[in-house]
């Protein structure tokens, strides 16, 4: 029987803020590749994270974001100059919340509410800020201090030992299913937010809940 959810653990992009959201800015600066641009971009900055943890060679998320922008324009032939980069990079900091999101979260407030991410703390901090999120959440946990990103087990571990909480008494949420494998293989009780239906990846792990959105775990939990 699972231990009872003593803390809640949050994913930022995807899970709590809408990354895809880029598409609107990427449109009015090249007409007519907004989405393409958007879903490139974000393939390939998770794919860099994961290349640069497994390489030993660290850098932060944000010249991460901007490395994959940089490949993202050279590979759509898109010519991107400084200004438009600067843009498009500014929305990240400012990116929306999905609708349900606030409101749940107000439901689940009564109990610990955390974010760890691989986004740099500047990053986090801004973009909670902007939601006017802020007070929702009791820790920001970053991997920058730890120089490696998720999966990694030392990420998770890293959030558990800054809550004192046994790993197996938090719940983590990411609608990333590389990221609830990490989390579910390191301990935590996890919660997938399944809100594409998409097909589940062939590693081996099984979350503990999926979700359709964010407003079903409040129910869930009660």
């Amino acid at each position: 029987m699972a231990s009872q959810v003593r803390a809640l653990v949050f994913d930022a992009y995807g899970t709590l803020f809408d990354p895809f959201a880029v598409r609107t800015r990427a449109e009015e600066l090249f007409p007519g590749n907004g989405t393409a641009l958007s879903q490139l971009w974000r393939a390939k900055q998770l794919e860099y994270s994961w290349l640069r943890t497994l390489m030993g060679r660290y850098e932060n998320f944000w010249k991460i974001t901007e490395d994959a922008l940089v490949f993202s324009c050279h590979t759509l032939k898109l010519s991107c100059n400084e200004h438009q980069r600067k843009q498009l990079m500014q929305v990240y900091l400012t990116l929306p919340a999905f609708p349900e999101v606030k409101s749940a979260l107000e439901k689940l407030s009564p109990m610990p509410l955390s974010i760890l991410s691989n986004g740099t703390l500047e990053m986090l901090t801004a973009v909670v800020a902007a939601s006017g999120m802020a007070h929702f959440f009791q820790h920001i946990f970053s991997v920058d201090s730890l120089r490696i990103y998720k999966p990694r087990p030392e990420v998770y571990q890293h959030a558990a030992t800054s809550l004192g909480i046994p790993k197996e008494s938090i719940g983590f949420v990411s609608s990333n299913y590389w990221d609830i494998a990490g989390a579910t293989m390191f301990g935590f009780q996890t919660y997938w937010l399944n809100r594409n239906s998409s097909i589940p990846d062939e590693l081996g792990v099984t979350p503990s809940v999926v979700l359709g959105n964010l407003a079903e775990l409040p129910r869930t939990l009660a």
